[in-house]
């Protein structure tokens, strides 16, 4: 699944570490969602949605997916 959860942690100024406890995850699961070794669970994934204050989908996509384009109907 791809993501811009670097995108968006980076326009914060926030280090993995300062998400993660934000989050209440460990900074390895950060790095492993930043680089699409892991996908969140769901109430992670709102949890994030929460904390940048947008939507989960315009943190998540499937992988052949543009984050960039608008949604297909």
């Amino acid at each position: 699944m791809k993501n811009r959860l670097r995108v968006l942690r980076a326009e914060r100024n926030w280090s993995q570490a300062e998400l993660a406890e934000a989050l209440g995850v460990s900074r390895q699961t950060i790095n492993a969602i930043e680089v699409e070794k892991y996908d969140p669970s769901l109430p992670l994934a709102f949890k994030m949605a929460r904390l940048f204050g947008t939507r989960i989908e315009d943190i998540f996509s499937e992988a052949d997916e543009d984050l960039g384009a608008p949604a297909r109907a």
